[in-house]
């Protein structure tokens, strides 16, 4: 084991990540309590990696030397009004600090379906919440500090050469130990729900309905001939929601996305205003929104081939149904960072939450990649998929440049692992 000039908060095994699908392979997790003990710990260490809020469903975060959490080091907030930005810890959770960025009257644009996750994790992986016109987490991101293997913090800001890379990184270039984030003034939403929409519908009115509201999530199973859920959440100071919606009527009574399940964990439903940091994510942080025993998978397809995406996964639909807890489609604009599953196009997501059962998921999702992938798909990188990198190369035009800042950050690859190797080549 390595050893250190300070005593390291704590030693020990990783454990599993949140939907416990995962064991980390890791020698060691390591929490440092301060910068100057996490350069220590990164010069020391052959080879490590970030760990944030244990969200990724594969070996993304692991490691074959060790892993690092940034939890206890702190997470204060930097709010600075005149340029609308707030600048955080890389290791905190998007539910530390929204409630308090709202109450000094900001917001950022958007939020996941978890305010568990962590801030640098979700925009490395390039996650995202929902919305035509909304852009995924890492679109907020203005400026973020960055520990790189020689122990040197590198700076980079929105402008500087080579940023769009650094952001949806994969923990691949060193550690995110500060985000800078874009802000706005606060705003308050309501979430209203729609029963049985027409497949139809949506599919002759696609830009219509996902353009209905702030952010729009439909949750089906692919099968039958009506999506059985959709959520809006609008905007309060934009136009109130239709009393119905292409054929759906709106829901009487809050629900779960996951039949039979309590609403409870869930944000407030029903038309009720509320701050954007308490609708804007689907589960409330103070519950836990899973008790594990699932994992995930998502498909990012441009908005051009969205029907044709769709239609593939309906002739799927009773072979997935089975096998699924839910699927969510969402929808999210275009952007300019090299590995995000929007880059330069205005995008679609198709997510699904499995049944544990991989011995069974795995090869129909390699059949379902078949049909995809030629559509441009690109895999949620914390999600699970099969594609490898002969796979994934021809999706990101900019690859190569992200491969060649590696080598320039990275060249002993310290923050390397086999998922990269995998996945990236």
């Amino acid at each position: 084991m390595t050893s250190f000039e300070h005593d390291v908060v704590w030693t020990g095994p990783a454990g599993d990540n949140w939907a416990r699908n995962y064991s980390y392979r890791a020698q060691a997790l390591l929490r440092p309590r301060s910068l100057e003990e996490l350069r220590e710990v990164v010069a020391a260490s052959p080879r490590i990696r970030p760990l944030g809020s244990r969200h990724s469903f594969t070996d993304l975060a692991d490691s074959d030397g060790v892993l690092v959490s940034l939890d206890a080091i702190g997470t204060a907030v930097e709010l600075d009004e005149s340029a609308s930005t707030v600048t955080v810890s890389g290791g905190a959770r998007y539910g530390d600090f929204v409630s308090e960025l709202h109450d000094r009257g900001w917001a950022v644009h958007n939020l996941a379906s978890l305010p568990h996750i962590s801030v640098a994790g979700a925009i490395a992986t390039g996650t995202h919440g929902s919305g035509n016109a909304n852009g995924n987490l890492a679109t907020a991101v203005v400026a973020l500090d960055l520990l790189t293997a020689s122990g040197e913090t590198v700076s980079v800001r929105r402008g500087d050469p080579g940023f769009e890379g650094h952001v949806v990184a994969l923990g691949a270039l060193g550690i995110v130990t500060r985000v800078t984030l874009a802000i706005e003034p606060t705003f308050q939403v309501r979430q209203d729900l729609y029963d049985e929409l027409p497949w139809a519908a949506l599919l002759d009115n696609f830009d219509a309905v996902t353009g209905s509201a702030y952010s729009v999530s439909a949750f089906t199973d692919f099968t039958g001939d009506t999506i059985p859920t959709l959520w809006l959440k609008s905007r309060v100071d934009a136009a109130e929601p239709p009393a119905s919606l292409f054929g759906a009527g709106k829901a009487t009574a809050d629900r779960h996305m996951l039949r039979d399940s309590s609403p409870e964990s869930i944000t407030r439903q029903g038309g009720v205003p509320g701050p954007w940091s308490d609708r804007l994510a689907h589960f409330r942080l103070e519950f836990t929104p899973s008790n594990g025993d699932e994992f995930q998978s998502e498909y990012l397809v441009s908005r051009e081939h969205a029907i044709a995406a769709l239609e593939v996964m309906r002739g799927f639909g009773e072979r997935i149904a089975p096998l699924l807890l839910t699927a969510e489609i969402r929808t999210m604009a275009a952007d300019d960072l090299w590995l995000s599953g929007s880059y330069g196009r205005d995008t679609v997501g198709i997510h699904f939450t499995w049944r544990p059962l991989p011995e069974r998921v795995h090869p129909l999702l390699a059949e379902i990649e078949a049909q995809l992938l030629p559509l441009g798909a690109r895999p949620h990188w914390g999600k699970v998929f099969m594609a490898q990198a002969d796979n994934i190369a021809p999706l990101y035009p900019r690859l190569p440049d992200f491969r060649a800042l590696v080598e320039r950050l990275d060249p002993q690859r310290k923050f390397g692992n086999a998922f990269l190797e995998r996945t990236l080549g």
